[in-house]
């Protein structure tokens, strides 16, 4: 750099006193930055599965409403939502105080009943034995007989009556009938519980299904389908379509709906990231066509805007363009219904190619 007009400028500004400490980095100049390359597809059309996509729910596949089985005050709830319950395991309990009596009650009648036929075998036994002998008559020994054979007929029907009231006395403790979660609670501490009032809600975790309902307008379509398809969570932010273990449709349709309810039971191990009232995509596949897709990540979207980054004619820069997307197809991409031409090729990380500088670069 001998030579150069702001070099001479600046040594006669030192040897008259002038610093150039700050000065001197003025003339380092930063090496030109490499330009941003980022890959693109074109945005030709390919064969992909064609079907129909609705929404689906997730449910358990064992959910019960647990409900009281004996009348009276819930003395304890001693579960919330959300807690882990094994089977056996005692949710709430009712006030037991009635029951208790009729269970005493049933005791002393058993007890009664007891003493009544100790005494009429007593009485049967010494009048056969006087029988015998002609002290008494036959009559005599008939009716000493059907005081016995009543005398057992009341033990029987008190130790029935004691067990019904100890059946009634375990009814006032709400037993989990499998190990479950508590989905949601319906009464408190205080309440009246009565038999067929539900207490709680509890569901086993595993297994779940997807539960979809198909308008009856397309029933014939999705029977027909070569491949039904639910879309859960890959655990690692991302989504994936799986095929369910089991299906199962209800034979009629529902009247006011007008739709039918499929039920796909999921495999467990695909429903780590699932909960129960989960919204989910199930889809109907059944043949091929030729349809626009590109990547999922290519899309960038923005409020009520989706759009891609398109290469443009010289190949020097990117444009965004608007599209209208239609269904995903999975790995295959998501369809574009509208907004690319055939010719297009399409930035596959819209993020990089908005960068000033972003040129394209074809995948290898």
């Amino acid at each position: 750099m001998k030579g150069h007009p702001l070099l001479t400028r600046l040594s006669a500004l030192a040897g008259h006193g002038w610093r150039l400490l700050f000065i001197v980095p003025l003339l380092v100049q930063a090496a030109p930055a490499a330009p941003v390359e980022v890959p693109v597809v074109p945005a030709a059309p390919q064969a992909v599965a064609l079907g129909f996509e609705f929404d689906g729910v997730v449910e358990p596949v064992q959910q019960s409403s647990v409900a009281a089985q004996a009348t009276g005050r819930i003395a304890q709830l001693l579960v919330k939502a959300g807690d882990a319950v094994r089977a056996g395991q005692v949710l709430a309990t009712i006030d037991d105080r009635e029951t208790m009596a009729g269970l005493q009650r049933s005791q002393a009648q058993v007890a009664q009943a007891d003493a009544e036929l100790r005494n009429a075998q007593a009485q049967y036994q010494r009048t056969r034995e006087l029988q015998a002998r002609g002290f008494v008559s036959a009559a005599a020994l008939d009716t000493a007989e059907s005081v016995f054979k009543a005398a057992q007929a009341g033990r029987e029907q008190a130790t029935a009556g004691q067990r019904q009231s100890a059946l009634t006395q375990g009814f006032t403790r709400v037993i989990a009938p499998y190990d479950g979660r508590v989905l949601e609670t319906l009464a408190q501490t205080g309440d009246l519980a009565v038999p067929g009032k539900p207490i709680l809600t509890l569901y086993a975790p595993s297994p779940l299904r997807a539960v979809v309902h198909v308008p009856a307008s397309r029933a014939g379509a999705a029977r027909e389908a070569a491949q039904i398809e639910v879309q859960i969570p890959d655990g690692r932010g991302g989504t994936q379509w799986t095929r369910p273990a089991a299906l199962a449709l209800l034979p009629a349709a529902d009247p006011v709906s007008q739709t039918i309810e499929w039920r796909l039971d999921l495999a467990p191990a695909t429903t780590a990231g699932l909960s129960p009232g989960q919204q989910v995509h199930v889809r109907f596949s059944g043949g091929q066509a030729r349809r626009v897709v590109v990547p999922a990540g290519a899309l960038l979207k923005r409020g009520e805007l989706t759009a891609v980054y398109v290469a443009s004619a010289d190949g020097s820069a990117f444009v965004l363009k608007a599209v209208r997307t239609g269904a995903d197809h999975g790995a295959a991409g998501t369809e574009i219904l509208a907004g690319l031409a055939a010719s297009d090729r399409v930035a596959i990380d819209p993020v990089r190619a908005g960068l000033a500088g972003a040129r394209p670069a074809l995948l290898p």
